[in-house]
C-alpha cells in the first residue's frame, strides 16, 4: 500500500478511537479534582490522581470509589516539583496502562496587588499553575493512548477578573489558555484533543471564605459546583467532542458577561 494512503488510514482511525478507559487527574484530591476523580470513575474509568498533603482526603477519596467498584490510585506529588510529576505519571502507568486522559487541574491562588505580591508567591504561582501544567502534559504525553484527551484546568480570570489583587493569577490562567492552543496542533497527528476549561468561581476550598460576595456578582446569583465543571470534563472525553480542540471553554454562570 502507498505509504501516504496507509498514513492517512492510521491517523483517520487515530481521530475517531474512543479513548481508552485510563484516567489521570493532577490535583484530584479536592474540589474540581475531586468531582473530576468521581465523574471519570462513575463513567467507568480507571482513575489515579494526585495530591499534595491532604493524604487523608486521597485515601477517603480511594476507598470511596473502590467501595462503589471502581479502580483508584492517589499519588503524592507536589506539582511544583518537575521530578514528582514524572514519578506521579510513571506510576499512573505502572498500575493501569497507558492513559487515554489527562485532567491538569492542580493550581494555586495567592493574591496581592502588584506592589505586594512576594518574589516567592510570583514564583510558586509560576511554577505550579504555569511550569507544572506543561511539565504534566510533557511527562505524560509517551503514554497517551492516540486518540486520548488532554485538559487542562484554567479559569475564567483569563477572560476577566474585575478586582484588584489578582494580576498573578490571571497571568499564569492566560498562560495557559495560550499553552493548549500549541500543545494542541503538537498532538493532532495522533488524534489527540487538548482543551482548556475556564471555571467561575466555584463552591471549593479556594473560594470557601467568598461564597457570599462572589454569588452576589454573578448574573446567576450563585456559584458553581464542582460536579457542574466535573460534567464538561465528562463531555470533552466522550466520542462526540473529537472534533474539538485547541479550545478554552468557559463555564461561569455569565460571571464574564
Amino acid at each position: 500500500m502507498d505509504r501516504l494512503v496507509k498514513n492517512k488510514i492510521i491517523m483517520n482511525n487515530a481521530s475517531t478511537t474512543q479513548p481508552g478507559k485510563i484516567a489521570l487527574v493532577f490535583g484530584g484530591s479536592r474540589g474540581i479534582g475531586a468531582a473530576a476523580v468521581q465523574r471519570l470513575a462513575a463513567d467507568g474509568y480507571s482513575v489515579a490522581f494526585t495530591y499534595v498533603s491532604r493524604s487523608d482526603k486521597a485515601n477517603a477519596l480511594v476507598a470511596s470509589l473502590e467501595t462503589q467498584g471502581a479502580k483508584a490510585l492517589a499519588i503524592q506529588a507536589d506539582s511544583a516539583n518537575p521530578e514528582a510529576i514524572r514519578q506521579a505519571a510513571s506510576q499512573a502507568v505502572d498500575r493501569f496502562g497507558s492513559i487515554g486522559v489527562l485532567v491538569v487541574n492542580a493550581g494555586l491562588l495567592r493574591t496581592g496587588t502588584i506592589d505586594t505580591v512576594s518574589l516567592e508567591d510570583l514564583d510558586l504561582m509560576l511554577d505550579v499553575n504555569v511550569r507544572g501544567v506543561y511539565l504534566a502534559i510533557q511527562a505524560v504525553v509517551p503514554h497517551l493512548q492516540d486518540g486520548a484527551r488532554v485538559i487542562t484546568i484554567g479559569s475564567n480570570a483569563a477572560v476577566r477578573t474585575g478586582m484588584a489583587g489578582t494580576s498573578v493569577y490571571q497571568l499564569t490562567k492566560t498562560a495557559v489558555a495560550g499553552l493548549i492552543k500549541g500543545v494542541a496542533l503538537d498532538l493532532a497527528p495522533r488524534g489527540i484533543t487538548v482543551n482548556n476549561i475556564q471555571p467561575g468561581p466555584t463552591h471549593t476550598d479556594m473560594t470557601a471564605d467568598a461564597i457570599d460576595m462572589l454569588a452576589e456578582r454573578s448574573p446567576l446569583q450563585r456559584v458553581a459546583q464542582p460536579e457542574e465543571i466535573a460534567g464538561l470534563i465528562s463531555y470533552l472525553v466522550r466520542d462526540e467532542a473529537r472534533f474539538v480542540t485547541g479550545s478554552s471553554i468557559t463555564i461561569d454562570g455569565g460571571f464574564t458577561l
